[in-house]
């Protein structure tokens, strides 16, 4: 058939010849998804995944990406989102519903804390909160109405590590799911399912980019009727990827490992000096005894990452602190983490966390992939200026 130049723009009689392979998988773009025939069309089952039925469903390069997730954290299944707050709100959304009640711990990620607060205001979602060492305690918390728990481990600021099989067995025993928060530990160090986890949700923007350039978040489960009902949340959220963004996180997949535990090896080293720095009160890192929940990291993890956050003496005043956060030169200050370079981040920790007991200025410090030395000697600097 003959065509006029326009045409023959959209529809070319080109076919690429087949036998290319290459290690990078392939990046498909696609809103539009080509069925073959109606009854295909007619046959498609977006949820399965067993076909392609729209692109905000996924291609070829978001199942390949979900397949690696999947598996470098124990599951069968897995969901993404445009960011990690993105998928917090997949699960929410897809567990609760008006009447219903959440457990969160006390030390949990401050937009997922937001969260709970809409939740509770505009959908009749009650949003309770727990001391994250409570343990089996938790059973004394669960209320008839208690559909979901949520877990971080440990918590990205104040770094305390929970006892998952303890609060995963009390939850169990009522019925009520756990969600567990695992991006400190990108799956690498912690495997949530094998402590009785029934959701692990991961933000993708931090090790498994480790550009510092792409969002993204996952949800991953071993449970088919409970992907089915996040896998629900997700559509009717219109929760899509780009194929690109895809792309470039599954390219930090491969070197993941080999820079976590670089991140890990320069984090411990850079702990254990500020525990010897007369300005600091105390060093909040999981693999440090004197950090509340070492016991259960000693037990649970493989391994710690490059985040952790120091305390600073009572003496020094917030504006000393931020003088010394300015001061840094290879320290960025930025909230995300994950990527090649440092960042440091202090908090008001008295109106993020009511009861807090420190009284020092904490900064949460993360170790990128400088050398170690030249990091420490930013910190000695730095310090000179308090």
């Amino acid at each position: 058939m003959k065509k006029s130049p326009q045409t023959a723009l959209i529809h070319s009689d080109y076919k690429p010849p087949e036998g290319f392979a290459a290690f990078p998988p392939a990046i498909h773009h696609a809103s539009t998804v080509l069925f073959s025939s109606v009854s295909a069309m007619r046959a498609g089952l977006w949820k399965t995944k067993h076909g392609y039925t729209y692109g905000l469903h996924g291609t070829p390069t978001t199942f390949t990406l979900e397949a690696k997730l999947a598996a470098i954290d124990g599951g069968r299944f897995c969901l993404l989102a445009p960011s990690g707050l993105a998928a917090i709100a997949m699960v929410n959304l897809g567990l609760l519903k008006a009447g219903d009640d959440v457990l969160l711990p006390d030390n949990v990620y401050a937009p997922n804390r937001e969260m709970a607060r809409w939740l509770s205001a505009d959908f009749g979602i009650s949003a309770r909160y727990y001391d994250p060492m409570i343990g089996a305690g938790i059973a004394e918390l669960i209320a008839p109405n208690t559909k979901l728990l949520w877990t971080e481990a440990p918590g990205s600021v104040s770094m305390e590590v929970p006892d998952l099989p303890a609060l995963c067995k009390a939850a169990r025993a009522r019925g009520v799911l756990v969600a567990l928060d695992n991006t400190w530990s990108a799956g690498l160090a912690l495997n949530g399912f094998e402590h009785g986890v029934d959701i692990v949700m991961q933000a993708l923007t931090k090790y498994q980019s480790g550009g510092s350039d792409v969002l993204m978040g996952a949800v991953i489960t071993r449970e088919r009727a409970l992907n089915d009902r996040i896998a629900l949340a997700h559509m009717r959220l219109g929760l899509g990827v780009s194929a690109d963004d895809a792309y470039l996180v599954m390219r930090g997949l491969s070197h993941m490992q080999l820079r976590f535990d670089a991140h890990d090896a320069s984090a411990r080293a850079i702990a254990a000096w500020l525990k010897g720095r007369p300005e600091i009160a105390r060093v909040l890192h999981p693999a440090f005894e004197d950090c509340p929940g070492h016991a259960h990291w000693q037990r649970d993890f493989r391994g710690a990452g490059g985040l952790f956050s120091v305390v600073f003496d009572a003496r020094y005043t917030e504006a000393q602190t931020d003088r010394f956060v300015d001061a840094l030169t290879l320290f960025g200050i930025g909230y995300s983490w994950g990527g090649a370079h440092s960042l440091a981040v202090p908090y008001r920790m008295q109106a993020m966390r009511p009861g807090w007991e420190s009284t020092g200025t904490l900064v949460r410090l993360y170790i990128g992939l400088e050398e170690t030395p030249d990091l420490i000697a930013d910190l000695t600097r730095a310090f000179a200026t308090l």
